[in-house]
């Protein structure tokens, strides 16, 4: 039996729908909640993600603003520019999309955020009070996971999670929440011995890697619930083929455009899966969802008002 899909754009819209309201009622009470992202330079990529950020913004009632220094700017430069949006109180989220131009410290831009404004969750004083069990900013993707297994009334508590994928943006802070959720987690990387057959033992396998394609049926216990974070442009035919042969639909895509997307699990693990992430409309929508809930929570935690949880870690 084919799995269940689990409907990321669905979950994001209920979760849009959630901020939308909070905001009215914050703008209503006089403190709109106040969002800036800062853009350096013209990546193309990172300017479609922005432009999604603040389009969503406008959308739930979140004024935001964009700071879009020149390609040239240095570490110092930005560092000022924080410090302005630091000291500004009507603003309750900063994010400084990545990456940065070679000659600036990502860093130490980074570590310059107000921990309270951190809406994405990556200072380190955010991970520690995640580690913790305290409230705080927890990383949108992350975030957005926790969120597709308990509106899909997937249970945590008691089960086995296998996490592929050990970085500070998704896997990392993944396996806490998992953790804080009362799984038995895992945490899996390219020196875990006999991958397939760790990843067998999960209920639920989030891959976190960005290789298209690399979790196949093998790794995936039947039923076990999959959670895809990854995104990878597929180019090449052969590529194409070992992934998607027989299907006329991504055939016709990749025949039109050269390229389609394909996430970290293999599109045949549909078949061995109790339930699925698609990719694209699977964690993706999520991660937006996520940094509008979180500029509003940043909003509550900072100006004092009562924090009304969205049934969110």
């Amino acid at each position: 039996m084919a799995a269940t899909i689990l409907d990321g754009n669905k979950i994001a819209s209920e979760i849009r729908a959630e901020v939308a309201s909070e905001a009215k009622a914050m703008t209503a009470a006089g403190m709109r909640p106040g969002l800036a992202v800062v853009l350096v330079g013209h990546n193309p990529a990172s300017e479609v993600y922005v432009r999604g950020k603040v389009k969503s913004s406008a959308e739930v009632g979140i004024y935001s603003e964009q700071h879009t220094p020149p390609e040239t700017a240095s570490t110092e430069e930005l560092l000022e520019l924080i410090a302005e949006l630091n000291a500004r109180d009507e603003i309750d989220g900063i994010l400084v999309q990545l990456p940065l131009p070679a000659q600036v410290d990502a860093k130490k831009v980074l570590m310059a955020v107000d921990p309270a404004k951190d809406v994405d969750g990556f200072h380190p004083m955010n991970v520690g009070l995640l580690s913790t069990q305290r409230p705080g900013l927890v990383p949108c993707t992350p975030a957005g996971i926790i969120e597709i297994l308990k509106r899909s009334k997937i249970p945590i508590a008691g089960q086995d999670a296998v996490v592929v994928g050990r970085s500070d943006i998704v896997g990392k802070p993944t396996a806490m929440l998992l953790l804080n959720g009362n799984a038995t987690v895992t945490v899996c990387h390219s020196k875990t011995r006999d991958l397939p057959g760790v990843c067998r033992r999960a209920d639920i396998l989030v891959a976190a890697i960005g290789r298209a394609g690399m979790i196949t049926r093998e790794f995936v216990k039947p039923g076990a619930t999959v959670i895809d974070v990854g995104m990878n442009q597929v180019t090449d035919r052969a590529e194409f083929d070992r992934l998607f042969t027989g299907n006329a639909k991504r055939e016709e895509t990749f025949r039109t455009r050269g390229s389609t997307l394909v996430g970290d699990v293999h599109p045949q693990v549909a078949e061995v899966a109790g339930a699925i992430t698609p990719v694209p409309g699977g964690v993706g929508p999520l991660t937006i969802a996520m940094l509008m809930a979180n500029t509003v929570r940043a909003a509550k935690l900072r100006r004092g008002g009562r924090i009304v949880e969205l049934s969110r870690v």
